[in-house]
Formats: C-alpha cells, structure tokens, sequence
C-alpha cells in the first residue's frame, strides 16, 4: 500500500503545519522569545547614534560585537544554576527576572548616554558596557527560555499515560520553530516602528522606549506554565570551571592583555568541548558522533566574516540610505523571514542538514552579488538603463536574503531539543547554543581582521561614489570566505551525518 502523503496532505502540512502546532500553553513562553526579537526596536537609532556620537573605527565596532558576544559563550553556567539551583522556590522564573532587569539597566544606560555631553572616549566605554549588560540580561532569558521549550510540550496523555516518543519528538521540533517564529514576529514589529522612531524622535527617547521589552519578558514568565520543573544536580566541575572562565574573561576585558579576544575565544572554545564531554557521558555514542559532525558544519557556517559596519557607513553616506529606508528594509526582511520560515519549517526539518546549509550557502552567495556589484557601480548602470537604482536593489535582496539565518539554525534547535537529557536541559541547551555562539564570535574576530586588513576609514562630507574605495574588495573577500568554508567542511564530514533531523507527520491534536 502507498504510505506517500497526498497532495492535500502534502498542502495542510506545509500551509498550516505551525499553525496546527500551536498551542494555548505555549503562548506565554514564546512572549520571551518575542521580546528579544523586539529588542531591534532601537537598532536603527543606536547605529546612526554610535556612527554619530562615537569615534570607533569598523575594527573597534567588531571588537565591541566581540566582548558582547561573551556573556553568550558562559551560557553554561547559567544552564547549571537554572538545572540545579532554585531561588524562591523556582528554577525558571526567578531566572527571567533577573534577566529582565539586566536588560532594562542596559536600555536606562543607553538613555542616559544619548543625552549625555561627554567625550567620546568615555561614551564609548560606556556604550560597551550597555551592550555587555543587554547580553548577560538576554543569556539570562534565553536559556532559562530553553529549558521550557522542552517542557512545555506534554509528555502525557490526559489519562496518565506516556504520550509516543515521536508525537513527543515532533512536537519538540514544532516548539522551535514556534520559537523562531516568535522572535520573528518581534522583528517584524520592532521593523515598523525603528525607522520611524530613529527619524522623529530624539535617541534618548528611542533607547527608553526599548524598556517595553524587559516588560514583556517578565508577563510572559508570570503565566508560563510547564509540566514539571526537571530538578538536576548542579555538577562541580561545569560550575567550577564556569564560574573560573568567568572571571578570567572579565580579567581579560578588564586589563590591557595583547590578544585578549582571541585568548577568551580559545579558552571558551576549549571550556564549552570540555563541559559537553561531562554532560553527555554515558550517552549513545552514534548519536552523539552525529550532533558533534552536524555542530562542527553549523559551527563553520556561523563563525564566517562579514564585511562589518564600514558597509553601512558606505549605504548611508553615498548610498543615501536614511533612517527610514533602513526601517522599510527591516519590515521587508522580517516579513519574508517568517513567511518562508513558516512555509519552508518542514522541508528544513525534514531534509539532512548538508543539504540544507549547503544550499543556504549558495543561495546567500548568489544574493548577495547585487549588493557586492553596487560598490563597483551596478546602481548606476540599472538605474541609467533600466530604471531602478540603489534602493530597489536593496529592497529586492534584504527581501530574498532575510530567511536565510532563521532557517538555518531550526535543524539544529531541533536536533539539539529531541536529544536533550533529562534533568540537565538547560546545561545542555546552554552548551550547545554557547558552542553556536562561539562560532559568531569567531566570526566576529574575522570580521575584526578583515577590517584590519582591508581598511575603510569613515569618509568625510561632501560624499561621492568614491568616498569608501575600499568597500569592494572588502565586500568581495567576505563573500569569497562566507561561501568557500561552509561547502568544504560540509565535503569534509556530510555523508556522515545524511539523516533528516526530526521525524515527518503533521500533529493530529486540534489546534487550541
């Protein structure tokens, strides 16, 4: 008998498939994940304000990006005390407060620096710190978020009985792409409203109106409701030695190291592989061998340079690009995002994750030739002989371009929830994504050495299309690397981990 899915079956999985999954329980979690896509809302403000007020140079911006991405790479001690630690009772909640009011101590100081007449020295450490503060509020929430994704899903039936492990798998899967689909939404929001705010409001003004999302994260914590709190043990030696790159990270930032980005990169690197072994000892060696080879592809397709901020200096002083037209690219961009992450969830999570980065790979190569070609004039020639020019091209790519990210990183979530231990969720899921965020960091220290190597100084008024020369080969180089080691090392290891990541089916239960 043919078990293939009809064409209608085929349609209502791809059409409404996260739709059905969706449930009433889930909603409270996933204002979490909104609010952190919704922290956008002051991003076009922030980056006319830092290219404004702040005399950091493309290198300096990436070193910031790089000490923001830290509290990332520490997840696991976070991961530990949310596993094993309960405060007031909880081992959840309690964890988002804290989290929220970090995040909203980093918007007040924002607030405070826009209106702040000092030197720039001194708004630039203090903008540092803003963004240290953001992440370690974001860590704080995103893992504690984590851990509920895997059990907020039932694993019982209403009469007691032990719900089929693969209804139980598919609908880990489903919670993370809610979960993306969540902060998605956040950035859509956020992207009709920054553009706006950034050019009719005064910055301080902007950087206050950010403490609605602390707000958010903390009713959403309130009414989350889950099966059971998973008690674990906390374990010495993730704590200890988290606790310890805790503190030689901060006397790293602290003090006047040489190479003290690329000693806490390595160190990290090194801290996060260690704390994994110990947290998956005694697991299924095949299973693992399949994480490790499906990490080391996503790893390389996260940790590879960007061209950084000098690109955006370029869109704004010869491009013309304001602050409401960044604002028209970020609706498009989220828009797209969540329809093709929405229509395209089951194809990505039913596909191998070789074929999937490997063709998210090409496909932002290919995409992002029309911007690469404006830096060599291509604006002018369509614009003399097709009539469109530099803003219709953007439009056009941020729009094919956006869902890339997103849809990348749900095979891996999934992978990552299916696979979750017992008792150790949040440790688990707190390495995992450090793992991921190392890779950003590494990308961020590329994109540093590319800066240093290519260098584009900020151009002064009057502005011309030669103001940023150095834009095209910078731009080439990072599009030549960004697309050149994701395909070798999925050559290297793919046909070993060829299998798709969650199970196929749509969910049978009535949407809430």
């Amino acid at each position: 008998m043919d078990a293939r899915p009809t064409v209608a079956e085929t349609l209502r999985r791809v059409l409404i498939g996260p739709a059905l999954a969706m449930r009433t329980r889930y909603v409270p979690l996933l204002m979490i994940y909104f609010a952190y896509g919704l922290s956008s809302l002051t991003a076009i403000a922030e980056t006319f304000w830092v290219r404004r007020e702040l005399e950091l140079s493309g290198a300096d911006l990436a070193a910031v990006s790089v000490w923001a991405t830290v509290p990332w790479t520490l997840k696991m001690v976070v991961g530990q005390l949310v596993d094993g630690v309960a405060i007031f009772g909880s081992r959840r909640r309690v964890y988002v407060f804290a989290g929220a009011l970090l995040t909203a101590v980093a918007y007040g100081l924002l607030a405070s620096l826009a209106k702040l007449d000092a030197p720039a020295v001194t708004l630039g450490r203090g903008y540092l710190a803003s963004q240290v503060l953001l992440a370690c509020g974001f860590v704080l929430q995103d893992v504690t978020a984590d851990a509920m994704t895997t059990e907020v899903v039932p694993r019982a039936e209403a009469d007691g009985s032990p719900r089929p492990t693969a209804d139980v798998d598919r609908d880990l899967g489903m919670v993370q792409l809610l979960g993306r689909l969540a902060l998605m939404l956040g950035l859509l929001v956020a992207s009709f409203l920054r553009g706006e705010l950034a050019a009719s409001l005064p910055t301080q003004l902007v950087f206050a109106a950010g403490l609605v999302v602390p707000v958010i994260s903390v009713l959403g914590a309130i009414f989350v409701r889950v099966d059971t709190e998973e008690p674990g043990e906390v374990d010495p030696r993730i704590l200890g030695f988290g606790a310890a790159f805790a503190a030689f990270t901060v006397a790293m930032g602290m003090g006047d190291v040489p190479f003290a980005q690329e000693l806490v990169f390595g160190v990290s690197l090194a801290v996060v592989i260690g704390m994994l072994r110990v947290t998956v000892k005694g697991s299924d060696p095949a299973t693992l061998r399949r994480i490790a080879l499906a990490a080391v592809v996503i790893f390389v397709f996260r940790a590879t340079p960007s061209s950084g901020e000098p690109v955006g200096w370029w869109e704004m002083d010869v491009l013309g690009f304001d602050e409401r037209f960044f604002g028209h690219l970020g609706k498009i961009s989220a828009i797209v995002a969540i329809a093709v992450t929405w229509f395209g969830s089951r194809a990505v999570t039913e596909r191998p994750i070789p074929v999937v980065l490997a063709g998210l790979t090409v496909l932002g190569f290919l995409l992002s030739l029309p911007i690469v070609g404006m830096a060599y004039g291509l604006h002018e020639w369509t614009e003399a002989h097709l009539g469109f020019g530099a803003r219709a091209i953007a439009l056009v790519d941020t729009a094919a371009a956006s869902p890339l990210l997103h849809l990348s990183m749900v095979p891996m979530l999934t992978l990552i929830a299916v696979n979750a231990p017992a008792g150790k969720r949040a440790t688990w899921f707190a390495l995992m994504a450090s793992l991921m965020n190392l890779a950003t960091t590494a990308g961020s220290l590329g994109t540093k050495y590319l800066n240093m190597l290519i260098v584009v100084p900020r151009a002064e008024a009057p502005f011309g299309p030669d103001s940023y020369p150095g834009v095209g080969p910078l731009m080439v180089t990072a599009t030549v690397l960004s697309t050149a080691l994701p395909l070798l090392a999925i050559a290297l290891v793919g046909r070993q981990i060829a299998a798709p990541v969650a199970p196929s089916g749509a969910p049978e239960e009535p949407a809430a």
